[in-house]
């Protein structure tokens, strides 16, 4: 199954999600703002990025400027402020079996479905 961690109001979210539609597959939409992904969860996402996690983080986010930025934070510290404030995690990501991809751009996503 296909998955889909979603943003409603984020264009590149919502184009993912167009291109997941489009396409004629089955899929399941996580929206992780108002579904808190757990750590585990987060840690196993991260794992099938095959990115570190600070590669997962929205840097440009105002919580991440003025709590976050410029400290020497380790990859534990990273996925708390994610769990803590979901907002700074990319988006979209979509996830099929042991593949994922982060849809920055949204035709990534076409990559692994």
């Amino acid at each position: 199954m296909i998955t889909i961690l979603h943003n409603p109001r984020c264009s590149k979210s919502r184009e993912g999600l167009a291109l997941l539609e489009n396409s004629g597959k089955e899929f399941e939409v996580i929206k992780y703002l108002d579904e808190p992904i757990s750590e585990e969860k987060l840690k196993t996402i991260i794992s099938l990025l095959k990115i570190e996690p600070i590669q997962l983080v929205r840097k440009n986010e105002a919580i991440w400027k003025s709590d976050f930025k410029g400290k020497s934070l380790t990859n534990a510290q990273i996925l708390k402020a994610m769990i803590t404030h979901p907002k700074l995690i990319e988006r979209p990501i979509v996830i099929n079996g042991k593949n994922a991809t982060i849809g920055r751009p949204p035709q990534n996503i076409l990559d692994i479905i």
